[in-house]
């Protein structure tokens, strides 16, 4: 056994039961997307049915820049989860992130739905809470799953987003009409508190070693290609879809798809879509290892967005067709999702597991909190059919561009992260 071999092995973290691991992280993240879910698709939908404006429903967008900036205090909060005398203190961090979160979405539910100020400080309020959660689940995660686990894991963490989204997404959208803005938004965060609990009361591992000589950083980060390259990749995956998914709803709603029927194609559709993605994503990362199912997915992302932004241009279009695509969408985007955190898994330092991969989300929101405005500014002006068309021409890009990335990334067998 080599130096470096015998030095990664030591820095290997104790690991739990495979099933406590997912059930504790498909939990988690449920509880995280459901936030996402009811800031990107069910306040849009909502927003947009009372006849607010393109322009000030993509602002909406823009209330999940903590996503992409808590790559800022990543570094501290990972250096108070790896240095407890008792251990990791994940659970901890989110217990105390979920509490306040779901106190955020309270507020939210008697400030009402209108496109003010106190609105999207409190959609704000949520994201950094629910971010700062991220950073510790996600260390978590890379820690506990092996590496011929990690497509099982990444399928919990996805499965359990999309349910997440499809709750925010589509029960959300059920009850606004139905039980009414307060309820629907109390429901959620008491759904926040619930699906956290297998994570704040789930075990984790007392005496996993640490690299004390080691002091997290970003500075350690950027100097690793893996985390540069890693970060391109996931700007160029993303940068489609997520021009695309802000506008999804409001698409719908204009092509005369009811508040109630988008709730029940987000819910019922976006479940069995999503969970088939997720299953599928995870058998290709375990068949074909995770660089070659990234570009298989990235190639599904493509198609799916070239159909939406054909059906754009035609408005004759079925409204049943409408909905085939765009929950052909929501699959290609499991698949996706599930494939690229596999990969991004693989290419974070055990010795500051919270950093790096915050890192690679802060990237992700980048690029959503962007596009997500991008997109409806350019739905507003130049019409769907544009906007729509110019994601799928950065699907195809990215179809381009991903394998020579790959390529470029080093042979990390045996070697310390």
């Amino acid at each position: 056994m080599t130096t470096d071999t015998f030095e990664k092995e030591r820095l290997l973290p104790h690991r739990l039961p495979l099933v406590r691991v997912l059930v504790a992280i498909g939990g988690i993240y449920l509880a995280q997307s459901l936030v996402g879910g009811i800031t990107f698709h069910g306040v849009p939908a909502v927003l947009r049915e009372r006849g607010i404006a393109l322009d000030k429903i993509g602002l909406v967008s823009l209330a999940m820049l903590p996503w992409a900036l808590k790559f800022l205090w990543a570094p501290s909060i990972e250096r108070y989860r790896l240095h407890g005398r008792e251990g990791r203190r994940s659970r901890r961090i989110v217990l105390l992130g979920e509490l306040c979160g779901a106190a955020s979405l309270m507020a939210l539910a008697f400030i009402g739905p209108s496109p003010t100020l106190w609105l999207f400080t409190a959609l704000a309020m949520v994201a950094l809470f629910s971010a700062t959660v991220d950073i510790a689940a996600d260390a978590f995660a890379v820690e506990q799953l092996s590496e011929e686990n990690r497509g099982w894991g990444n399928t919990a963490q996805v499965g359990g987003a999309y349910l997440g989204g499809v709750l925010g997404a589509g029960l959300f959208l059920i009850l606004v009409p139905t039980a009414g803005w307060e309820t629907a938004c109390l429901l959620s965060a008491g759904t926040i508190i619930l699906f956290a609990l297998p994570f704040v009361f789930g075990p984790e591992p007392v005496a996993a070693p640490v690299d004390s000589a080691h002091k997290p950083s970003l500075r350690y980060a950027f100097g690793r290609s893996e985390v540069r390259i890693g970060i391109l990749m996931t700007l160029l995956f993303e940068a489609g879809v997520r021009l695309a998914s802000g506008m999804g709803g409001p698409f719908l709603i204009d092509r005369g798809v009811s508040l109630e029927m988008l709730g029940l194609i987000n819910g019922v559709g976006g479940v069995a879509t999503g969970v088939a993605g997720t299953a599928l994503g995870g058998l290709l990362v375990r068949v074909s290892g995770a660089g070659p199912a990234v570009i298989l997915a990235a190639v599904g992302q493509a198609v799916a967005l070239s159909l939406y932004a054909v059906a754009a241009f035609l408005p004759e279009a079925p409204v049943s067709v409408l909905i085939g695509i765009s929950l052909l969408k929501v699959f290609a985007m499991a698949v996706g999702f599930v494939t690229l955190y596999a990969l991004l898994m693989g290419l974070s330092s055990l010795r500051q597991a919270g950093v790096d991969f915050t890192l690679f989300q802060c990237a992700d929101a980048t690029m959503a909190a962007l596009a997500g405005y991008g997109g409806g500014m350019l739905a507003s002006i130049f019409g769907y059919g544009l906007c729509f068309a110019i994601a799928a021409s950065l699907g195809l890009a990215a179809v381009f561009a991903l394998p020579a990335l790959l390529k470029q990334l080093p042979d990390m067998s045996g070697t310390v992260r």
